[in-house]
């Protein structure tokens, strides 16, 4: 039975008054000792605490106090205790972005989401790329690309006309962004063990930037994009409400 709980909110005024409700309610316990992290506001929010709390042992369990809350539940003050208790567990392995910059420094963040490339002017980015070593695409003329992972694939991946892909698939979808040519390239579905590269034609011409959940590198040379399944993000549903069902309902609206 779930007994600490640790609680954390966004800056939005419903989610700091939600936070208040609560704390008042079950008390805030240290997130080191916690059974179970409370996140109150949106998407945004849940990435950050996933990021945050990747060391430690508890679970992270979302009420949409935002937006679209797709990686969140419902909220109710009601009856906490027992939906913590009966809350289903989802892993997900995040996305290792390693990028070298026009500086010479290399950059390295993980992505729960997604890994995209942008291009950074008003000319379009011209991107090669290459799987597990192997070159692929000699060129890529497009607005971007990115990588997604299974989680991320209902958010930019989507908006992208990329693939919705279920939540146990041990699949990656590489996807472009407005692609000029090829043209009618839809991207592609990889193992999830592949190492993506992407090298930049014309760094100078057509500067690009990389980012993973929002970590932003500036004119970057080549990006490269693994999986990392040494790091779990313990993420909790109501039940009949996980990333599975999610998924599914997502193609259907």
């Amino acid at each position: 039975m779930t007994s600490k709980i640790a609680f954390v909110a966004s800056d939005v005024a419903s989610a700091q008054a939600s936070l208040a409700t609560l704390v008042a309610r079950f008390g805030n316990a240290p997130e080191a000792e916690a059974d179970v992290i409370v996140a109150l506001g949106g998407d945004g929010l849940m990435l950050q605490t996933l990021h945050r709390t990747e060391a430690l042992q508890a679970p992270v369990y979302g009420m949409n106090r935002g937006t679209v809350g797709f990686l969140m539940n419902e909220y109710s003050e009601e009856d906490l205790p027992e939906r913590l208790d009966a809350a289903v567990e989802e892993v997900i392995n995040p996305l290792a972005m390693k990028a070298k910059s026009v500086d010479g420094m290399i950059h390295e963040a993980l992505a729960i989401n997604e890994v995209s490339l942008l291009r950074g002017g008003p000319q379009a980015a011209k991107l090669q790329i290459s799987i597990d070593g192997n070159l692929r695409m000699p060129e890529l003329i497009c607005d971007g690309a990115l990588v997604s992972t299974p989680a991320g694939s209902t958010a930019y991946n989507y908006s992208a006309h990329g693939p919705i892909v279920p939540i146990g698939a041990d699949v990656l979808a590489l996807t472009a962004v407005a692609a000029f040519r090829p043209r009618r390239w839809r991207g592609a579905l990889l193992p999830k063990s592949a190492v993506v590269r992407f090298d930049v034609i014309e760094p100078d011409k057509r500067p690009v930037m990389a980012d993973a959940d929002s970590r932003h590198v500036e004119n970057v040379l080549w990006v490269e994009v693994r999986s990392n399944p040494e790091i779990r993000h313990r993420i909790l549903f109501d039940p009949g409400h996980g990333l599975e069902e999610r998924l599914i309902r997502e193609q259907f609206v």
